[in-house]
């Protein structure tokens, strides 16, 4: 056995470990996001449509129940995301 062996391999297995469980979860993240395309697809479709503009300006309103959970009407918000996404 030579002078530092050990702990050299115990290092590079630390390396080891860690790089495969980055990868893993890589794969893992890339299978959810293509299995995520068509809702990315949908709701793009309905960012740019009149039923949006619609709910948004009904939103704006008031007429919409103050519970509703609405960050699909926040136009910056879908806006990030989808670029987020093409940039992805």
């Amino acid at each position: 056995m030579r002078k530092g062996q050990l702990e050299r391999i115990q290092r590079m297995e630390q390396c080891f470990d860690e790089v495969n469980a980055s990868v893993q979860a890589l794969q893992k993240a890339r299978e959810k996001f293509a299995a995520a395309q068509p809702a990315l697809q949908a709701l793009a479709d309905y960012y740019v449509s009149d039923l949006w503009k619609q709910d948004y300006a009904d939103d704006e309103a008031g007429r919409l129940p103050s519970t509703l959970k609405r960050g699909v009407l926040s136009q910056d918000a879908v806006w990030n995301l989808l670029e987020e996404a093409h940039n992805i």
